[in-house]
């Protein structure tokens, strides 16, 4: 068996702007019931977590503009005031929000992990991401954004002091005996008094010890920094190594760092990124399948536009029809992404390297029926050894009736997926096998 969880790549935001299936999306913008129905078809469908990606930016490196991010609709919500709607709505499911640990005060980020961690009985998640924008690194008063891999270094000393504030309550510090009187035993709680290079603080919180012990930590990065930094502390990554061969590689890599590190690789589980095309027949499927490929060699600027915020260089100035020309240590963004895209397009010109690349996000293709998708998908686990798929469609209802009502019926007909849960928090389900 494997887990599944949902990658919502523009976080709380606007999904399907102007297109055929977005439904109501002119009026619904800031409502969070498309997110409930996505919350609640998840767990109807087993799904160990659903991820709500986020950014502090509105785009604005391709032509040195927003034009191209606004008139798409690339906004962003906070997701962290969502997760409470979420849980309300589900009872099982694991909610992931994204932090950037660069922008997060600790004393903050503890408290605030902690509480949620409350409110959803122990279903909390966060995603921590440095980011990579000067522009967001503006928006908290930087001049510009830290260097790439000093940006881990700080995130790892981050979460020590996040982890140090958690544990400033011991366990049986909450006493709560009526008969006594006594809420809490002050012996057993304590300052943090954390001190690092990056990072300072007091302690204890104000709250109550998680009902996780630590709220479940997810995380992305294909750097060796950014490998580092996941096989150190996260409990689930998220990977979009493509092909069969490379995402065992992917896996391998991590479980070697875990294992340095002290961890038991069964202790984090790697879900890699999948797009499936699903149709009612192989051809239906195959058919949308083209006209999704037509689409994106028609209008390459979307492509484009988002090399851009994943790099931080404006690709527009580049000529389409020239080779690409050397990045080398002109880029401070996502590295591991650029640096696959560059090898891509070796001899080629940019526009035929962003057709090669047109799967580059997904980990494998994956075109056709919900069952054969669902066959497909078990072979190539059974091959990489990993944990699972992350789905990292546009959440539109067509879409999460495809996958939670085609697909994984599929997927447990096979005995691939979980059919009911086993515990009541999100760590005790993704750690159940």
């Amino acid at each position: 068996m494997f887990h599944m969880a949902w990658f919502l790549q523009t976080g709380f935001g606007a999904y399907g702007w102007n297109q055929q299936w977005s439904g109501n999306v002119a009026k619904d913008l800031a409502n969070p019931q498309l997110f409930v129905d996505l919350a609640t078809s998840l767990e109807r469908a087993c799904f160990d977590y659903m991820m709500l990606e986020d950014s502090s930016v509105i785009p604005d490196v391709f032509q040195g503009t927003m034009e191209n991010s606004l008139r798409g609709g690339t906004i962003r919500f906070d997701p962290m005031p969502l997760v409470p709607l979420l849980a309300a709505a589900t009872s099982k499911l694991g909610i992931v929000a994204t932090a950037a640990t660069t922008f997060y005060p600790p004393f903050l980020a503890a408290r605030l992990l902690n509480t949620l961690d409350h409110l959803t009985q122990g279903r909390v998640g966060v995603n921590l991401v440095t980011a990579s924008p000067h522009a967001a690194a503006q928006n908290y008063g930087y001049a510009q954004h830290f260097e790439h891999d000093l940006r881990y270094r700080m995130a790892d000393e981050w979460v020590e002091a996040v982890k140090a504030l958690w544990d400033t309550w011991e366990p049986g510090a909450l006493t709560l005996n009526e008969e006594t009187g006594v809420f809490a035993d002050y012996t057993k709680v304590h300052r943090a008094d954390f001190e690092g290079e990056f990072y300072k603080t007091r302690g204890p919180l104000n709250t109550l010890p998680s009902p996780q012990g630590y709220p479940v930590i997810c995380q992305a990065g294909g750097s060796p920094a950014g490998k580092d930094f996941g096989a150190r502390n996260a409990d689930t990554l998220i990977a979009s190594a493509r092909g069969v061969d490379k995402m065992k590689a992917y896996r391998d890599d991590v479980s070697e760092r875990m294992i340095k590190f002290g961890r038991d690789p069964k202790d984090a589980k790697v879900l890699f990124l999948v797009e499936p095309v699903l149709g009612d027949t192989q051809e239906e499927a195959q058919a949308k399948k083209d006209r999704m490929d037509a689409a994106f060699f028609a209008n390459p600027e979307p492509a484009l536009a988002a090399l851009c915020y994943i790099s931080g260089l404006d690709f527009s100035t580049f000529d389409l029809d020239a080779p690409l020309p050397d990045l080398t240590g002109r880029h401070n963004g996502h590295q591991s992404v650029v640096e696959n895209f560059v090898r891509a397009a070796e001899g080629k010109t940019l526009r035929e390297a962003l057709g090669a690349t047109r799967d580059v996000s997904t980990s494998v293709t994956l075109v056709g029926t919900p069952d054969s998708v669902a066959a497909q998908m078990g072979e190539v686990m059974d091959e990489v050894g990993g944990d699972g798929f992350l789905i990292a469609l546009p959440v539109t209802r067509k879409n999460i009736t495809e996958v939670c009502d085609g697909l994984a019926p599929a997927l447990r007909r096979r005995g691939l997926i979980r059919d009911s849960y086993e515990h009541d928090t999100f760590r005790e389900n993704l750690l159940a096998f």
